[in-house]
């Protein structure tokens, strides 16, 4: 009889997962950005969310966008970055919590004020 194990991430995997995963979107290399992530994986933020690995990589390809690290928080499959990353010009703090599933991110919620973008596409 074949034996199955669950995967369970500690603190550290986790935490190399989400910064590799993180690394690959700031050199744009989306192919290997997409390989730290689960194909059901879903993401959640202010302005929308996506569901499924191949629409977020979809809309991150065009968007482009660098994050600068200024935290790293994580416990169990749970990793939680400050950081900030231009959006139409701005300059955005940003919190992102991602959660760690069988050694891909499973999911991903960000949060910020969306005001500065909103009020520049006013203009």
């Amino acid at each position: 009889m074949k034996k199955v194990f669950n995967i369970i991430e500690t603190g550290s995997d986790a935490r190399e997962i989400v910064m590799s995963f993180i690394d690959a979107l700031n050199k744009e290399d989306y192919e290997l950005a997409r390989s730290y992530v689960n194909d059901d994986f879903s993401f959640v933020g202010v302005l929308g969310s996506r569901f499924g690995a191949d629409s977020y990589f979809k809309d991150m390809s065009k968007m482009r966008f660098h994050y600068d690290i200024r935290k790293v928080f994580a416990e169990g499959n749970d990793v939680c970055l400050f950081y900030d990353i231009m959006m139409s010009g701005q300059k955005i703090f940003s919190c992102g919590w991602y959660q760690v599933k069988a050694g891909k991110i499973n999911s991903f919620k960000v949060i910020f004020d969306p005001r500065p973008i909103l009020d520049s596409e006013k203009s």
